[in-house]
């Protein structure tokens, strides 16, 4: 059986214009031995499922800093749903507050990760979650 690496898809949804930090943590998902796909800023909910659809990945992570990730998170959750691709797992980070962060797990999201989370502890919730770098069997 073959092996191949855990596959990522690092978006920015919305007008939020900050992305030094999504490309930090894309980095050391790279050099943690993860494949790293990064869509760019100011993608649509629809755009971003399409694109995990297409790259066919195993885990979503999203960046929102400007306060948007309860109308933005839903309608990427629910086109993940209509293209049947609910397996894929989502995570959000960025500034989320407190209070949103158990409804984002209630609608489906995986793991939340505020601005304090270490780029340490994602990939360790990534490899206790999803898999090591080449435990995916294809």
């Amino acid at each position: 059986m073959a092996q191949r690496r855990v596959r990522i898809l690092m978006a920015k949804v919305g007008l939020d214009g900050h992305d030094r930090g999504v490309k930090v943590v894309a980095r050391a998902l790279r050099d943690a031995g993860f494949e790293v796909i990064y869509t760019g800023l100011h993608r649509t909910p629809e755009d971003v499922a399409e694109a995990a659809v297409q790259e066919d990945v195993d885990l979503i992570g999203v960046s929102i800093l400007s306060g948007a990730h309860m109308a933005l998170i839903p309608p990427l959750l629910d086109r993940l749903r209509a293209n049947d691709a609910a397996d894929i797992r989502v995570v959000v980070g960025g500034v989320i507050p407190q209070e949103d962060q158990q409804k984002l797990l209630d609608l489906g999201v995986a793991a939340v990760f505020d601005q304090e989370t270490t780029t340490a502890e994602i990939i360790r919730w990534i490899r206790q979650e999803i898999g090591d770098t080449a435990t995916l069997s294809v």
